[in-house]
């Protein structure tokens, strides 16, 4: 597997994932991968689940994130783990960036 053993910071590479929500792959290895969300005030990261799991740190702004049936109300400095195949969503309170580490890696994240 071919990948990015350290990255540099850059405002490119975003993907819009839904409206008011992208992301963009920073770097991965064989068991990690590491993303930044940025996250429109208002918008709903609707609720999911998938295999991996996934560890979340709130870099700025506000979210309420909804793990298994359960509001957390998330500001900047806080984090979160949501195991394998736990349905989450997302409110978007105020305009928010996080950055998420899944494991082992989505393939579906790594960049073409």
């Amino acid at each position: 597997m071919k990948h990015n053993v350290t990255a540099k910071a850059s405002k490119d590479g975003f993907i819009q994932v839904l409206e008011g929500i992208k992301r963009k792959t920073l770097v991965y290895g064989e068991k990690t991968l590491l993303t930044e969300f940025r996250l429109k005030r208002g918008k709903q990261l609707p609720v999911h689940k998938h295999p991996q799991e996934q560890t979340g740190y709130l870099v700025s702004g506000h979210i309420i994130l909804t793990i298994d049936g359960e509001s957390f109300d998330m500001s900047p400095g806080d984090s979160w783990i949501i195991h394998g195949n736990i349905e989450h969503s997302a409110e978007i309170v105020e305009d928010s960036v996080a950055v998420e580490v899944f494991s082992p890696v989505r393939e579906d994240y790594i960049p073409t």
